[in-house]
């Protein structure tokens, strides 16, 4: 039977067990996963936060990242500005970003969910008012929620992943993780 664990993956964490090419050693989830013969299902960016599956069974780690299944992946992002429901339409529609169109998003602005602080904090700048949103996507392009924020004029600040399909980061920690049966 597989494994599935779900891990709430701190900020400035690497989204794999070594860091090769680094002089100085940075954190890696071998930091927080001592459970041998368990591979990530998918990437999230060092200065991103939240969701990641790891498992061992090869199927569902295929199931699970590859963009053919189109399995949602639902974020919580706080963005420079303060987005109105026009400003989020072009999301809603597909955006175009260098390496082509992105499928069409589920977002909607949200109030500041209550989550963990993240150290380091973000930024704060008194004249920039910022805001939160919830974004829904059914692809994986490299870095493409900060890409698509940025293309409507709403610059990433933080950008937590707070569900992947069925799956949600509910009730852990950064640095937690939970197994769960499939």
């Amino acid at each position: 039977m597989a494994r599935l664990i779900l891990l709430n993956k701190p900020y400035d964490v690497l989204s794999q067990f070594t860091d090769a090419k680094s002089p100085t050693p940075r954190a890696t989830l071998s930091d927080y996963i001592a459970v041998p013969g368990m591979y990530p299902a998918g990437r999230l960016d060092r200065d991103s936060e939240g969701l990641m599956l790891l498992t061992d069974d090869g199927r569902l780690q295929a199931r699970i990242a590859d963009p053919k299944f189109k399995l949602p992946k639902t974020y919580l992002i706080q963005v420079e500005g303060d987005p109105d429901d026009a400003a989020l339409a072009p999301l809603r529609a597909g955006v175009l970003l260098k390496d082509g169109m992105t499928l069409p998003a589920e977002v909607e602005r949200i109030d500041d969910p209550s989550l963990w602080p993240r150290d380091p904090p973000v930024r704060f700048r008194k004249s920039v008012p910022d805001g939160w949103i919830s974004l829904t996507i059914r692809e994986g392009r490299n870095r493409q929620v900060r890409r698509m924020t940025a293309a409507v004029g709403f610059p990433t600040l933080r950008l937590v992943r707070w569900r992947i399909g069925e799956w949600t980061i509910a009730g852990l920690a950064p640095g937690e993780m939970r197994e769960v049966s499939v």
